[in-house]
């Protein structure tokens, strides 16, 4: 079996039985962390040593949200509105796409994720208007080596004359059931399947009772957006509480409009929510809930969710999703009472906790990932700490948090593999999937141009 030692590093394991130790080995056998503890003696067996000294290991993060085939857009839409993107990117970009555009976006896309420090992707893919889309997006998610939750979704162009609106159409049980007998069938493998449902605020209420009641019969998660513009259903969310189609397994994305009474229902039911804290603001949602999710006792997970508008540094994302919340606390307070609360309202801590444990709570994989625990997958990330930007260290969790940039992940570990040693990703043919990203990106744009002229 494969063992891998890293000596002598700054651990934060994100479990609360093992804590934080300042001079600390991580042990991984096979595909599994062995121990977390100093000193580890490894007897007379053989195993590669690390040297940790003047780095940190922290949990592999996870991106809980993201639409990993617009890669090959990066940037294209960073001055778009919300109302803006539906138009052009749903109703516009996205009807061009080819399989071979998701396959090279998603590949790309899922590499950059593992270079940022991320080792686990929710993928919301919703747009796959062919099986051969969704083939090309799962088989970019595994040539990646990442570690993936697939939600499937649908896309949502703008119909043609006798066709229906997306709005009206459930989802396909049949790609489901093909996907669950065919490349997603392991629920425990390297890749995983879940839904990107409408939800009653994209569809009929009818498609919302089926597409919950698919979930729950296949045992999936069900992911879905809540937010920019009225809601599709009136009373919607109600409805599905009162049939008990609501509960773990429900994943809200976003939630920005949500009012108090019915997000107190949904926290007692026990859904979960992830913000994508940057790409609200810039798009128009409205502020984050990062806070009024504390408020009720629960944490929020954290998405970056369009490359197309910007950076795929979860991290950032960690820092937006912190920096705004502490803001808003902030003025609240000195509204309240003419001053600034006397501490923060919200430690560095919580933000790691956001990007690891509670990301892996909302999959339902808390047992395998999310932190450094003897048992769990080995998922994790080495920081170089002795860097520039970072150094000296004087208190590990908010350097991670606060100041660790893509230039500082000097290694990437997935299920006992590591996917990035000294800096640089281990992958073939890095150059040339750039440029098949770039051949796409272009040719996305000219035929969509195209398509403009032509009108």
């Amino acid at each position: 079996m494969r063992r891998t030692l890293i000596r002598s590093a700054t651990v934060i394991s994100m479990d609360d039985a093992i804590g934080d130790l300042a001079t600390c080995d991580v042990l991984v056998e096979g595909s599994r962390i062995a121990d977390v503890r100093p000193s580890i003696d490894l007897g007379s067996g053989e195993a590669e040593i690390v040297d940790g000294t003047g780095r940190i290991v922290i949990p592999g993060l996870i991106n809980a949200h993201m639409h990993t085939w617009q890669t090959g857009l990066r940037g294209f839409a960073a001055n778009w509105t919300l109302l803006e993107y539906f138009r052009r990117m749903h109703a516009g970009l996205a009807t061009v796409f080819r399989p071979e555009d998701i396959h090279i976006a998603t590949l790309v896309g899922a590499l950059n994720q593992i270079n940022c420090g991320t080792t686990t992707l929710v993928d919301w893919c919703h747009n796959n208007p062919t099986p051969e889309h969704t083939d090309a997006a799962v088989r970019g998610l595994i040539e990646s080596g990442i570690r993936a939750a697939f939600f499937h979704g649908s896309p949502k162009p703008e119909p043609k004359p006798g066709e229906p609106h997306f709005s009206e159409i459930p989802h396909p049980r049949r790609e489901v059931e093909r996907l669950l007998a065919g490349p997603l069938a392991d629920r425990d493998g390297l890749v995983t399947l879940g839904l990107a449902i409408l939800g009653p605020h994209y569809s009929t209420l009818d498609v919302a009772m089926h597409d919950f009641r698919l979930a729950r019969e296949l045992k999936l998660i069900a992911s879905m957006h809540q937010g920019g513009g009225p809601a599709k259903t009136s009373g919607g969310w109600e409805k599905l509480i009162e049939a008990g189609l609501v509960g773990a397994g429900i994943n809200i994305v976003h939630g920005n409009d949500l009012p108090d009474d019915l997000l107190d229902r949904m926290v007692d039911l026990g859904v979960s929510f992830s913000v994508t804290p940057e790409n609200e603001m810039i798009q128009g949602h409205g502020f984050p809930i990062t806070g009024r999710l504390l408020k009720r006792g629960v944490r929020p997970t954290i998405g970056i969710d369009l490359e197309s508008v910007l950076a795929g540094d979860l991290f950032s994302a960690a820092r937006v999703a912190l920096s705004m919340q502490r803001a808003l606390d902030n003025a609240e307070t000195r509204k309240a009472s003419g001053t600034i609360p006397a501490t923060t309202t919200i430690p560095v801590r919580e933000a790691l906790r956001w990007i690891t444990t509670e990301s892996a709570r909302m999959l339902g994989r808390e047992s395998q990932i999310g932190s450094l625990t003897p048992g769990k997958l080995a998922d994790l990330v080495i920081i170089n700490a002795s860097d520039l930007n970072l150094f000296p260290v004087h208190d590990p969790v908010a350097t991670v948090v606060m100041q660790t940039s893509l230039a500082n992940i000097e290694a990437v570990m997935i299920g006992g593999a590591w996917k990035k040693r000294n800096g640089q990703l281990l992958v073939d043919g890095l150059e040339t999937k750039k440029q098949l990203l770039a051949q796409s990106g272009r040719r996305l744009v000219q035929a969509i141009e195209r398509q403009g002229r032509a009108a």
